[in-house]
């Protein structure tokens, strides 16, 4: 049974969205608060976090920061506000979805249900590995069995929707894929969400691996197309 946490103030959206995952066959737990939440999420292991944006004593945001390089699992960002700015502070933190209340209860564990399945279906790849592969592309060196990435010789630390992005395009070189492609490979659904969601994670790739992100080595915009990884 998949283990869900789900960090939430109001408590009747938040025993809403405990009822129908647990009807779905989930094992959810509540807490109410930022440090509630960020001691579960320090002391226990969940499959996926529902994360609010505005909660006591810590926010959302904070408590994503806090996690986001110990803890690879999918993160949901819930928020009553609609502006760009949230949805793309909370993508650039390492946050895989962002959903805006009042919002429907079947789409949010629609959205739940296809982030375990993409991620599990990404683990059970490379478990099944039986010995190392690498991709090297000039100064960029990617680990697919331990999901390490190096610049130079130096270690970069990618969040995991960030590395899928980066793989994917490295196992494809020089083809262009649009961001529809990109979202439905990576996030694995497409009504879901928007094609946004690949724009902030190509721009955090590049912040990490490219020398001059005005002039990218690596991953390229081909104008009015797409991205491709160039060799």
């Amino acid at each position: 049974m998949k283990k869900i946490l789900i960090v939430e103030d109001d408590v009747s959206i938040a025993q809403l969205q405990k009822d129908y995952l647990e009807i779905e066959g989930f094992e959810v737990y509540i807490c109410y608060d930022g440090v509630e939440g960020l001691n579960a999420l320090k002391t226990s292991e969940f499959d996926l976090l529902i994360l609010d944006v505005m909660l006591p004593k810590i926010d959302g945001f904070t408590i994503l920061r806090s996690i986001r390089e110990e803890k690879d699992i999918p993160v949901l960002m819930v928020s009553a506000k609609k502006e760009d700015i949230d949805k793309i502070k909370g993508l650039s933190l390492g946050a895989d979805d962002y959903i805006t209340k009042p919002f429907n209860p079947s789409e949010l564990v629609a959205r739940v249900k296809s982030h375990i399945r993409n991620y599990e279906r990404i683990k059970s790849k490379f478990k099944s590995s039986v010995k190392s592969s690498t991709l090297i592309i000039r100064g960029l060196e990617i680990k697919k069995d331990c999901r390490q990435v190096f610049i130079n010789g130096v270690e970069i630390n990618l969040a995991q929707k960030e590395f899928d992005l980066l793989l994917y395009l490295a196992e494809n070189p020089n083809r262009v894929f649009s961001k529809v492609e990109l979202f439905e490979k990576i996030w694995g659904f497409d009504a879901l969400s928007d094609t946004a969601t690949v724009t902030v994670h190509i721009g955090r790739v590049r912040e990490k691996i490219e020398t001059n992100t005005a002039q990218p080595q690596y991953i390229e915009t081909v104008w009015g197309t797409g991205y491709r990884l160039r060799v």
